[in-house]
């Protein structure tokens, strides 16, 4: 039949899977670094990746494809869901997903270099101050919220950044993900998180890679839509971890 239907550019696709996560009929997927319309029978028409997508990659045209299957669509959801609760992936009632503050002995004190043997030797303490840190199943409300500097960053940038504690998350309240891995769209989240407590700045962390732009991406709009002035940087993490 003809119909709309989305087109995507996979010449403009930068690889941040930001319409993939936009996408809850499942539609697009990730194949190779590039968002491509796997199924076309579960693209509605509607769009809600088009505002997504920071590259402009996807369009609407009209041609033959299947029509929209809502009931392929629902199934496909059903099934996702009930593999992610015998998983054990919901955050709802899981232990390790209950907020709490921490306290690390030693952490008043500024930890420097280790340029001593004696030094060497030592134990570095963590900087971390809250738990959870993952977006996913962080709550969108918790004291260690007000008046924090929240840091938002990829996950890969702590393994890259060698000083990455000391450096950004000492003093901050950190939020992690993946945009490539998880589903769904951080921004949303973000958003709540920041209209609902009393945010002081927000620093973003990320790769290099282009698929990192989806977390940058979602920061900035979460910036938006909350409606308030934050002040907000991004740091950018080379893969030889080297600040960019």
């Amino acid at each position: 039949m003809l119909r709309k239907i989305i087109k995507i550019d996979e010449s403009k696709c930068n690889g941040c899977g930001a319409c993939a996560a936009a996408c809850h009929e499942g539609a697009i997927a990730m194949i190779d670094g590039v968002a491509k319309l796997t199924r076309e029978d579960y693209c509605d028409g509607l769009g809600d990746c088009l505002p997504a997508c920071p590259t402009g990659a996807i369009t609407f045209e009209m041609r033959e494809a299947p029509a929209y299957d809502e009931a392929a669509v629902k199934k496909a959801q059903l099934e996702k869901k009930l593999t992610r609760e015998l998983g054990g992936g919901m955050p709802c009632g899981c232990p390790g997903s209950q907020a709490r503050a921490i306290r690390h002995p030693g952490n008043e004190s500024d930890i420097s270099c280790c340029t001593t043997e004696a030094a060497a030797s030592q134990s570095v303490p963590s900087r971390l101050s809250q738990w959870p840190v993952q977006i996913k199943l962080s709550p969108v409300k918790a004291p260690y919220f007000n008046g924090a500097h929240l840091l938002i960053a990829a996950d890969c940038t702590a393994y890259a950044y060698g000083n990455f504690h000391n450096d950004f998350i000492k003093n901050k309240v950190v939020l992690i993900g993946c945009p490539k891995l998880d589903e769904g769209d951080y921004s949303e989240k973000l958003t709540a998180i920041m209209e609902n407590n009393d945010i002081e700045s927000v620093t973003v962390v990320r790769m290099e890679v282009p698929c990192c732009g989806g977390i940058e991406f979602a920061a900035k709009k979460a910036l938006q839509q909350s409606g308030k002035l934050i002040p907000h940087q991004v740091v950018t993490v080379s893969t030889d971890g080297r600040i960019v």
